[in-house]
């Protein structure tokens, strides 16, 4: 088995797992997002919860479409043997992105942290819609190559929240920080790490999903 297979195998069984996991805590496990709202303190605003719930939900649902559609996409099998498959399968992907852009817009003025996790979640919106959009450009324009290397960069942005708790969590127990600011901190360093990691995969030819 070539390292491509395998790499793709293993983001393909990541990706699964994520949107396993998200399925069953919103589902199952936390409904009512108990643990996520407690951590939620000093909001320059009201949390309408009623309307913050259903934002949520629909943040949530195209997450895990674009999670899906992401992946299968960079299945060579699919795109050899299903080109039509592989071409609405991108504008699937390419408009779940635009719907957790919005909602997640929606949700910044409330996130944890204040005001520079909300300023940092509305520099992420605009900077993962830019390189989607730039995929999109690439593939209309035949670039094959230049599209993968694009789409690499913009699905890598699925992986959002799971880095954002990770590193906070290494914040919180490493460092000793509290939850808001490990938050924060979580927040931006996600947004490095999620431009930096394609980029040098990319750079070092380690693309060959």
């Amino acid at each position: 088995m070539g390292k491509g297979r395998i790499a793709y195998k293993l983001v393909a069984c990541a990706s699964i797992m994520l949107i396993l996991y998200t399925l069953a805590n919103i589902l199952f496990i936390d409904p009512e997002f108990k643990e996520f709202l407690r951590h939620k303190t000093g909001l320059r605003r009201p949390l309408p919860l009623p309307a913050w719930f259903n934002v949520v939900y629909v943040h949530v649902a195209f997450a895990c479409i674009a999670m899906a559609a992401g992946v299968l996409n960079f299945s060579k099998r699919l795109l050899h043997r299903y080109r039509q498959f592989h071409r609405i399968n991108g504008y699937v992907y390419m408009a779940s992105v635009i719907v957790v852009v919005l909602s997640s817009g929606y949700l910044a003025p409330y996130a944890t942290g204040g005001r520079i996790s909300s300023v940092g979640f509305n520099v992420l919106n605009i900077v993962w819609l830019l390189i989607t959009a730039k995929a999109f450009i690439e593939i209309k324009n035949k670039r094959i190559t230049s599209h993968k290397h694009w789409m690499i960069r913009s699905y890598a942005f699925c992986f959002t929240n799971v880095c954002i708790h990770l590193l906070t969590a290494v914040y919180v127990g490493g460092f000793g920080l509290n939850y808001p600011v490990s938050y924060t901190l979580g927040l931006y360093s996600a947004i490095a790490l999620l431009l930096a990691v394609p980029q040098l995969l990319i750079r070092f030819g380690r693309t060959q999903l």
